[in-house]
C-alpha cells in the first residue's frame, strides 16, 4: 500500500519567487519523515508540493518531478485531485468541518470523491479510520454529534481519521500538533508510530523532540537570507542528524544557535 516518493531537482515558486531550490531526496515507505528547519524556510511549501497542494495558491508553479511508486505526480494528463487522493495532508490547525457530525466528517473525502457507498459500508469505513486515528471509544457513543464538539486533540485524531478514510498511501502532516498540548500531541504521535505500518508518513514539525522522538529520517531545510530560496541542507537517519550532523549548520539549529 504504502509507496516511495522520488523528489528530482524540485524547484518551487510562488510567481517568479524561487522559494525552494534544487531539492532531490527520496523518502522511504512506511516510514516517517520529519522535515525541520527555521521559519520561512520552504520546509511547508516543500511538504504541500509533494501532493500539489501547492499549486492550489494562483501563480504557483513547480520545476522538477515527484514520483510517487515511478509515477510523476506532475507528468501531462495527471489530474491533481486523484495525487491528493493518494497523497493526504493533515494541517496544523484542526479543521472538522463545523456543520457536520463526526461520521459525517469521517465520510466527507469518500463522498467528495463521487464514491456512492452502502450503508454497511459506510459504518464499517467509519469504524475503522475511526479505530485507525485511535478514536473509536471516545467518540462511538456520538458519532452524530458535531465534530467541531471535540477537543483539540481528538478534532485532529478526527481529521487524521478523514484523511485515512480515502485509503492513501501517503499522508503528510503539516506541524499537526503545534495547537495541541502535551497530552494530546503524545496521542498523535503514538497514531504516528503505528500508521507507519501502513503509511509514508512526512510531518513538518518546529518541535525537535517530536522529531526526534518519531521519526526514521530527518531532513533539514535552511535559507540564506530573507528572499533568497529555501533548500534542503542534510537528509540522513535521524539519529545522524540529532547525534553527529554532516553540515554545521544543521549542528547550529539543532543545538539552539540560530533559528
Amino acid at each position: 500500500m504504502s509507496k516511495q516518493i522520488d523528489v528530482k531537482d524540485l524547484n518551487i515558486y510562488y510567481g517568479d519567487f524561487l522559494a525552494v531550490q534544487d531539492v532531490s531526496t527520496t523518502i522511504a515507505p512506511r516510514s516517517i519523515t520529519a522535515l525541520i528547519g527555521p521559519s520561512g524556510c520552504g520546509k511547508s511549501t516543500f511538504l504541500r508540493a509533494l501532493n500539489r497542494m501547492h499549486e492550489v495558491i494562483p501563480g504557483a508553479k513547480v520545476k522538477g518531478s515527484v514520483e510517487l511508486d515511478g509515477q510523476d505526480m506532475y507528468g501531462r494528463g495527471v489530474d491533481p485531485v486523484l495525487v491528493r487522493r493518494k497523497v493526504g495532508m493533515v494541517f496544523q490547525k484542526p479543521n472538522p468541518f463545523p456543520t457536520m457530525s463526526i461520521k459525517e466528517n469521517v465520510l466527507a473525502g469518500v463522498k467528495l470523491n463521487n464514491k456512492r457507498i452502502k450503508k454497511s459500508e459506510a459504518e464499517e469505513l467509519v469504524e475503522s479510520s475511526l479505530k485507525g486515528a485511535n478514536l473509536w471509544n471516545e467518540v462511538k457513543d456520538r458519532l452524530d454529534k458535531p465534530g467541531s464538539g471535540l477537543s483539540g486533540g481528538q478534532q485532529q485524531r478526527l481529521c487524521i481519521a478523514r484523511t485515512i478514510a480515502v485509503k492513501p498511501e501517503v499522508v503528510l502532516m503539516d506541524e499537526p500538533c503545534s495547537a495541541l498540548d502535551p497530552i494530546s500531541t503524545l496521542a498523535v504521535e503514538d497514531l504516528m508510530a503505528e500508521l507507519k505500518n501502513d503509511y509514508t508518513i512526512v510531518i513538518v514539525t518546529h518541535n525537535m523532540q517530536q522529531a526526534a522522538r518519531v521519526s526514521d529520517k530527518t531532513g533539514f531545510f535552511n535559507i540564506e537570507g530573507t528572499g533568497k530560496p529555501g533548500k534542503l541542507v542534510e537528509y540522513d537517519e535521524t539519529s545522524k542528524i540529532f547525534n553527529n550532523p554532516s553540515e554545521k549548520a544543521t549542528e547550529d539549529y539543532i543545538s539552539g544557535r540560530f533559528g
